[in-house]
C-alpha cells in the first residue's frame, strides 16, 4: 500500500498500490476500484449515494473512429458495491450536444430520456440523473460524493463564505439546485469562470472533485474532505459543546437494548398501518449525543438537507414523548401514548403533501415515520426490509453529522419544504420506484424458527428467507447457529441461543428478534427430538424430556409469540412441526406419539383462541424424514429399525415404499409445507401431512 501525500485523521485511506497495479491501465477497472473503496467509508458517502465516473477513448463500432466515452454509475447503483454491470457508457460528445436542444428547467425530465440517445455501450445500466454533471466537465476521473463534513459546509448558513475560508480560490461553489441538466451547465460555467480549481461545493448537496488519473481523483477527494473535517473539529472545540449540551442522560447500554426490544413491536405495528415494515435499532454515541441534547427539539423538525438523506429518512423524524425510565410493561398504556403521536405525524405529513403537491405529483406515499427517536434510549428506523431500514438509520446518522458540523460552523439550514417535496415526489424518482422488482411473497415478514441449527429447522428457515422473510434462527447449540447464520446474505438473518424448555430463554430469544427486526410474524416450532422405546423401557426422564421440548416448549413459544403479535396488531402465523405419529398408533412409540398428539391438539386450541387476533395456527406433520434430519442421527433410527425388523441402512427405502407416492421425504419438503401455510391467509386450525401419502394418517 503506497503512502499518501498527507496523513488522514477523518477519512480512511484505502488505496492499495499492489491491488491497483494488477488492474494495469484499464481505466474503467481503476474507476470501479476507486468507487468501491470510497463507498467503503460511510463518512464519505452512504449506500446508494454519490456517483463516480471516468472517460476513456474507445473505437466507435459504426465509424471505427476514436471517440471519448464516459463510464458512470448507473441509476439506482451503489459505488461501494459497483461492478461493470452497474455502469452506463455514453458518448461524451453526444451528451454535450444535448446543450443544443435543452430548453430550460421545465425541460429536465425530457432530457433524462434523451440520455439514451447518447449510449455507447449496449449493455449499459440506465443513466442516472447525475449523468450531465459528469459529462459536461472535461476531467478524466470525477467523484460526486456526499461526505458528512462537506454537506455540513454546504448546509451552513453562510456556505459560500465558509467554502472560501477553508479552500480560498481553489474550490468553486454553486447554490442549491435540483440535480439535472441545468446543474451540469452550472458546474461547467463555474469551472470556466474559475480555471484551476480542484473541486466544487454544491450548496445543501455535496461535493465534486476530479483528477487526471483514478488515484489523483481519489487523493483529491480525500484531501478536500479531510480539510473540511479538520475545520469543523476546530470549530467544535472552540464551541466547547455540540447541540447545546446534554439535556437527558442516556440509560446504560443493556437497559437501552431492553427498552428498545420491548417497544419495537408496538412501534412496528403503528408504523405498519399502511404497509408492513421491518425495523432496525441503533444507539451509537453519535446518535445519543444528538437525541439527548437541548437542540433536538429545534433541529429535528427542520429535516435533512441533502436530497439523498431525506429520500431515505423522510423529511423529518418522529420524536417520542416517553421518559427514558418509563415502565414499558403495560403495553396498552404505552400504546395509548403512542397512537396520538403517530396520528399527528401522519396528519402533518398529509398537510406537507397537500401544501406542496403539483398538478402532476404522484399520489401521497405512506405517511408513517421512517425514523423514530426515543431520547435516552436510541433511534428506530422502519422500512420494507432490514437493509433499507439499516440504510435509513445510516443516512440519518449522516444527517446528524451534517447538523453537528453546520451548527459548529455557523447555523444549520435545511432545504426549503417545497424543494424537498419536489425531490421526494419527482416523477423521475417515482419512475425509479415503479421499476423496482416485485416483492417476494414473504417480504416484510419476520420469522422465528426453533431447532434451526440444522435439519428440518434450517431447511424451513432457508425456505422462508428465499421467499423474502427475514429469519431468526434459534437452537440450543450456538456453534450450529453460527455455522447456519454464515449461509445467509447480510441483513437477512440473526440468531439467538434458545432452550425451548426454559420460558426465560424463549423470552430472551424473542427479545433478540424484536431488537433485530422489530417484532415477529411467523413462528415455527421445529425444535425436537425422538425417543423410540417399548413401554417397559420408557423412563420418566424420557417422558418428561419429550413433553418439555415438544409440548411445553410449544406452549411457551405460543404464549410469548401471541403477546408480541397482539402488540403489533398485524396478525401472524404459528406453525408447530408435529408428526404422523401423533395421528397413527405404532409400536414402541408411546412417549413420542403422545407428545406429538398433544402438539396437534394444542394447535387446534390455539387456532380457536387466537383467531380474533388474526393469528393463524396450523400444523405440519412430517413422516420418515431420514435424509438430512438430525433426529435420525442417533438412537431413534436404531429404535425404528428394530421396531420394523430391518436395518438402519434399509430405513429410507422402507419409508419411501410404504407411502402412496413412493417418495423419499426430505427437510425441504417440510419447509414447503410451512411456506404453504404462511401464504394461506384464510386457513387456520389445519393439519398438513407431508408424508408422501399415508392412508392411516388421513385426518378425514
Amino acid at each position: 500500500m503506497n503512502t499518501p501525500a498527507i496523513q488522514f485523521d477523518h477519512v480512511d485511506y484505502l488505496w492499495d498500490e499492489e491491488a491497483a497495479a494488477k488492474l494495469g491501465d484499464d481505466q474503467v477497472a481503476l474507476f470501479l476500484y476507486r468507487s468501491n473503496i470510497l463507498g467503503a467509508d460511510l463518512r464519505i458517502t452512504n449506500y446508494g449515494g454519490g456517483n463516480t465516473s471516468c472517460k476513456t477513448m474507445e473505437k466507435d463500432p459504426l465509424t471505427n473512429q476514436e471517440v471519448e466515452v464516459m463510464w458512470i454509475k448507473g441509476s439506482g447503483g451503489d459505488i461501494g458495491t459497483l461492478t461493470r454491470a452497474g455502469i452506463a457508457g455514453l458518448y461524451t460528445g453526444r451528451l454535450r450536444d444535448l446543450k443544443k436542444v435543452y430548453r430550460g428547467l421545465d425541460d429536465e425530465d425530457r432530457m433524462v430520456g434523451l440520455f439514451n440517445h447518447a449510449i455507447y455501450d449496449l449493455d449499459s445500466r440506465a443513466p442516472s440523473i447525475d449523468t450531465p454533471l459528469h459529462g459536461l466537465l472535461p476531467f478524466k476521473h470525477i467523484d460526486h460524493l456526499h461526505p458528512d463534513a462537506l454537506i455540513a459546509v454546504a448546509a451552513a448558513e453562510d456556505s459560500e463564505a465558509i467554502t472560501r475560508e477553508i479552500w480560498g480560490d481553489t474550490m468553486g461553489w454553486v447554490p442549491w439546485q435540483r440535480p439535472g441538466f441545468d446543474l451540469g451547465l452550472q458546474l461547467e460555467r463555474t469551472l470556466a469562470e474559475n480555471p484551476g480549481i480542484r473541486g466544487i461545493v454544491l450548496g445543501s448537496h455535496g461535493l465534486f472533485t476530479w483528477g487526471d488519473t483514478s488515484y489523483e481523483c481519489y487523493l483529491n477527494s480525500l484531501e478536500v474532505i479531510e480539510q473540511a473535517s479538520a475545520y469543523i473539529e476546530r470549530k467544535v472545540k472552540e464551541q466547547g459543546s455540540v447541540f447545546g449540551g446534554e439535556k437527558i442522560a442516556a440509560l446504560p447500554s443493556t437497559e437501552r437494548r431492553r427498552k428498545a426490544a420491548a417497544l419495537m413491536p408496538m412501534l412496528r405495528g403503528l408504523a405498519s398501518s399502511e404497509n408492513r415494515m421491518v425495523g432496525h435499532f441503533a444507539d451509537s454515541d453519535t446518535i445519543l449525543e444528538f437525541i439527548n441534547s437541548y437542540d433536538l427539539e429545534r433541529l429535528a423538525p427542520m429535516g435533512t438537507s441533502c436530497p439523498d438523506h431525506f429520500l431515505r429518512t423522510k423529511i423529518q423524524p418522529l420524536v417520542l414523548d416517553l421518559e427514558p425510565r418509563q415502565d414499558l410493561t403495560d403495553a396498552a398504556a404505552i400504546m395509548d401514548q403512542l397512537r396520538p403521536a403517530f396520528a399527528r405525524y401522519r396528519e402533518e405529513y398529509q398537510t406537507y403533501y397537500e401544501t406542496h403537491k403539483r398538478a402532476n405529483s404522484p399520489a401521497m406515499r405512506d405517511p408513517n415515520p421512517v425514523v423514530i427517536i426515543y431520547p435516552g434510549v436510541g433511534m428506530f428506523t422502519f422500512a420494507k426490509n432490514k437493509q433499507t431500514a439499516r440504510v435509513a438509520s445510516e443516512f440519518y446518522v449522516n444527517a446528524i453529522n451534517v447538523m453537528r458540523g453546520a451548527e459548529a460552523i455557523s447555523a444549520y439550514t435545511s432545504l426549503p419544504r417545497q424543494e424537498a417535496f419536489d425531490i421526494e415526489y419527482w416523477l423521475l424518482e417515482e419512475a425509479k420506484l415503479q421499476r423496482m422488482p416485485k416483492e417476494k411473497p414473504l417480504s416484510r415478514r419476520v420469522a422465528l424458527v426453533t431447532g434451526a441449527g440444522g435439519g428440518i429447522g434450517k431447511a424451513i428457515a432457508d425456505k422462508l428467507a428465499a421467499e423474502g422473510a427475514v429469519v431468526v434462527l434459534t437452537d440450543i447449540a450456538e456453534d450450529r447457529l453460527r455455522e447456519a447464520l454464515a449461509t445467509y446474505p447480510a441483513d437477512t438473518a440473526a440468531y439467538a441461543v434458545c432452550d425451548v424448555t426454559d420460558p426465560d430463554s424463549i423470552a430472551a430469544a424473542f427479545s433478540e428478534a424484536c431488537l433485530a427486526f422489530g417484532g415477529v410474524d411467523i413462528v415455527v416450532h421445529s425444535a425436537g427430538l425422538a425417543i423410540s422405546k417399548p413401554l417397559e423401557d420408557t423412563t420418566d426422564a424420557d417422558w418428561n424430556l419429550l413433553q418439555n421440548v415438544l409440548v411445553k416448549g410449544q406452549f411457551s413459544l405460543a404464549r410469548t409469540a401471541a403477546a408480541i403479535m397482539r402488540q403489533q396488531g398485524l396478525g401472524g402465523d404459528f406453525i408447530p412441526i408435529a408428526s404422523k405419529n401423533g395421528l397413527v398408533s405404532g409400536p414402541n412409540n408411546v412417549a413420542y406419539g403422545t407428545a406429538k398428539a398433544a402438539q396437534q391438539h394444542m394447535a387446534r386450541l390455539l387456532a380457536a383462541e387466537l383467531a380474533g387476533d388474526r393469528i393463524r395456527v396450523n400444523t405440519v406433520n412430517p413422516d420418515g424424514v431420514i435424509i438430512g434430519s438430525k433426529i435420525w442421527e442417533g438412537a431413534w433410527a436404531e429404535g425404528r429399525a428394530k421396531a420394523y425388523g430391518i436395518t438402519v441402512e434399509e430405513l429410507p427405502a422402507h419409508y419411501a415404499k410404504r407411502n402412496l407416492l413412493n417418495q423419499i421425504i426430505r427437510p425441504e419438503d417440510i419447509a414447503d409445507g410451512v411456506f404453504a401455510f404462511t401464504i394461506l391467509e384464510k386457513s387456520t386450525g389445519n393439519i398438513l401431512n407431508v408424508d408422501g401419502g399415508m392412508a392411516n394418517a388421513f385426518v378425514r
